[in-house]
């Protein structure tokens, strides 16, 4: 089953928010204001989903299936 457009299109815009929190967080991962600390999300995690997205919207949302077919003499 292909991707709708409007599925692509929530991908496409969760990984731009993806790329932007990554962005962020390579900035600075924590830091205080005014005795207030911000800690920012794990690194890791953030770069494990941005390709988890990149591979759904390099693709173009079908699966790969593979048939074999095995000729038989009856």
């Amino acid at each position: 089953m292909a991707m709708t457009e409007t599925r692509k299109a929530y991908t496409r815009r969760r990984l731009e928010l993806y790329l932007e929190a990554e962005e962020m967080i390579l900035k600075g991962q924590s830091y205080n204001i005014g005795g207030r600390s911000l800690t920012r999300p794990d690194l890791a995690a953030v770069q494990s989903e941005i390709r988890r997205l990149e591979a759904i919207v390099g693709s173009d949302g079908t699966r790969n299936k593979t048939f074999r077919a095995v000729p038989r003499d009856l």
